[in-house]
């Protein structure tokens, strides 16, 4: 009885750990489909684990850099991590003109809809 509660005890504790959760590959993957790059396209640096919550920087081959981060937990059905969450910090151009990456004018791009309009993307 008293191994078992110690167990679940554990299990419960590591629950929320996403440095337990999120392994590298999880990132790569993750960060590979939200920016739409393959994964030897971009590098990862200053991971930092709080929580449930890992941030990292992505840094792709053309020096896009983004902040991002994954949710994670390890539950009894295993381990889950949530998609990459990711926001452009710079971008080449940007860096160019020593400014951060800046939105594009609402209406101008031929394929903006109301919900990119709202969300400044367009």
């Amino acid at each position: 009885m008293k191994k078992s509660f110690f167990s679940v005890c554990l299990a419960v504790i590591a629950a929320g750990c996403a440095s337990v959760a999120v392994n590298e590959e999880s990132l790569q993957n993750r960060t590979a489909q939200a920016l739409g790059l393959r994964a030897g396209d971009f590098t990862i640096s200053n991971r930092s684990d709080s929580g449930v919550r890992t941030d990292y920087t992505v840094t792709t081959n053309q020096k896009q850099v983004f902040s991002c981060y994954v949710t994670g937990t390890v539950s009894m059905v295993g381990r889950v991590v949530s998609d990459a969450m990711c926001t452009e910090v710079s971008s080449p151009a940007a860096a160019k003109k020593g400014k951060s990456a800046e939105k594009k004018p609402a209406g101008k791009a031929p394929d903006c809809n109301d919900l990119l309009k709202a969300a400044g993307r367009c």
